[in-house]
């Protein structure tokens, strides 16, 4: 029996924006707070139209050899059949995990 790859989606928040990218190699990373992500893959359909969101994706993702994802900007990781269209969507309608705030060291209340 052929060995199957995983294909993993992660859907994360990046300046503002959902990026949906695809890749083999989802983990946690040795750098506290941080998911690891390799081999990334892109729709590779041979198509006279192009996706402009797609084609950014490949561009801003073209020479990383491995990227790392804050936890708190992972909306969720999904292990799929196959890769599907990446895209970078607006991020109007997500809410971003509550942080504390450690602006206020001194110990008095403002």
């Amino acid at each position: 029996m052929a060995s199957r790859q995983e294909i993993y989606r992660i859907t994360f928040l990046n300046k503002g924006k959902v990026y949906e990218i695809f890749a083999r190699q989802v983990y946690q990373s040795e750098l506290y707070g941080f998911i690891e992500v390799e081999e990334f893959l892109f729709d590779e359909r041979s198509q006279v139209v192009v996706d402009p969101g797609e084609e950014k994706l490949k561009t801003e993702f073209q020479d990383v050899k491995r990227s790392f994802i804050p936890l708190q900007a992972i909306i969720r990781i999904d292990e799929v059949e196959k890769t599907g269209i990446a895209k970078i969507s607006s991020g109007d309608n997500i809410m971003p995990f509550p942080m504390p705030n450690f602006g206020n060291r001194s110990g008095s209340e403002s």
